[in-house]
């Protein structure tokens, strides 16, 4: 097996989940969550976009459903002893292979906790899991009952955040260098994921984000390069990648001379990056993130060009996003606590005059405040 953590860390996560599940009053669960996959067994794939499940029951006992291209990652990468594959076929029906296992496990009117809000539970699929066990278990919603475990990293998990941090500073570095007048996007695009690959990192759970001029104004990835031209704009967000373990960070860089715009947003961007650090505190909450963010934007009368979100925690994420739960919105009440990763990107976007400023970094969370683990310098980069 390729296992990326100790049988020691593996069985304190099941434990800890048998002790959640106790809490809600569960006697099973069905993951389809490929980070829960990940985080509870070690299974390493993308073949979540078809339909598996891992089933947990109360006594601990697992078992796999997925198909039979799954078969030797489960068994590679994975702890999962008990792997069913369900038949690929114009008449497929994985629940029905799912509802055997149920059978199989005990589960007969019994209390099951299901992540509906999961990318590898399409609706399609979700409205059959409902239909095939209505009248024979308890179907509940448990979307969260996992995410909540894995937001707060163990020291192992850290260890990894760290690498990925040292590879997003890589990533970093080498977009500072080839940001100049006549660069092609498509090159420095090419050079960060290089250089995280040359350094034994990993895909990330989503495409950088990469833009100049009027794309500058964009935090999404598009298809499409241009060169940049001699005054200009370039925002990139990225994440240097470890065994799935993410840290990221964005930037807009400038070509040629800065407008007054630029160097005003970059700087109510960085007292903002601050005071969001200054909140990241075990006992404030996520709520209290978003608060700093908008209340520095909003004094330098900027409160039209932020958005209404400034962040969220990361971690091992699988396609297609590596933004993790919980996000840092108006008033959200999750309450930080030591040990979780989080990235807070301030995002400024003047459509009006389309000027792009945007700074963000990962951070982790300690006993009294937050540390930053990349970007150490936030000066604004000039070309």
């Amino acid at each position: 097996m390729a296992l990326h953590f100790s049988e020691q860390e593996f069985a304190g996560r099941k434990a800890a989940l048998l002790k959640a599940m106790q809490a809600e009053g569960l006697d099973a669960l069905f993951l389809f969550q490929q980070e829960s996959h990940y985080w509870l067994t070690g299974y390493d794939t993308f073949g979540f976009c078809f339909f598996q499940c891992l089933v947990v029951r109360a006594d601990g006992r697992t078992c796999l459903l997925t198909r039979s291209a799954d078969l030797r990652q489960a068994q590679r990468t994975s702890n999962i002893g008990d792997i069913r594959i369900w038949k690929d076929g114009l008449d497929a029906a994985p629940i029905n292979n799912l509802k055997d296992i149920a059978r199989d496990f005990g589960l007969t009117g019994k209390r099951i906790g299901c992540e509906f809000e999961s990318y590898g539970l399409i609706h399609s699929n979700g409205r059959k899991l409902e239909a095939a066990f209505a009248g024979y278990a308890d179907l509940v919603d448990a979307s969260q009952i996992v995410n909540r475990l894995r937001v707060t990293k163990s020291p192992a998990e850290i260890a990894y955040v760290r690498e990925a941090a040292r590879l997003s500073d890589l990533a970093d570095a080498v977009a500072i260098e080839m940001t100049k007048a006549g660069a092609d996007e498509g090159e420095i695009l090419a050079a960060q994921h290089a250089a995280i690959f040359a350094a034994g990192g990993d895909y990330p759970a989503n495409e950088f984000i990469i833009g100049s001029a009027g794309d500058a104004l964009l935090c999404r990835y598009k298809a499409g390069r241009r060169q940049l031209a001699v005054r200009d704009q370039l925002t990139l967000e990225f994440a240097g990648t470890f065994r799935h373990y993410h840290a990221a960070i964005m930037r807009t860089h400038i070509v040629g001379e800065p407008s007054k715009r630029h160097l005003a947003y970059h700087a109510a961007a960085r007292e903002a990056l601050d005071a969001c650090q200054a909140a990241m505190k075990p006992g404030h909450t996520a709520g209290d993130v978003f608060a700093a963010h908008a209340g520095v934007f909003d004094a330098h009368g900027l409160g039209n060009h932020r958005l209404n979100a400034c962040g969220y925690s990361l971690g091992a994420k699988f396609t297609p996003s590596w933004m993790d739960w919980p996000m840092f919105y108006e008033k959200n009440p999750y309450i930080i606590a030591s040990g979780m990763v989080l990235f807070a990107h301030m995002i400024l976007m003047d459509s009006e005059t389309e000027t792009a400023m945007c700074l963000g970094r990962t951070y982790l969370v300690g006993e009294v405040g937050a540390e930053p683990v990349n970007a150490a310098n936030l000066d604004l980069v000039v070309k």
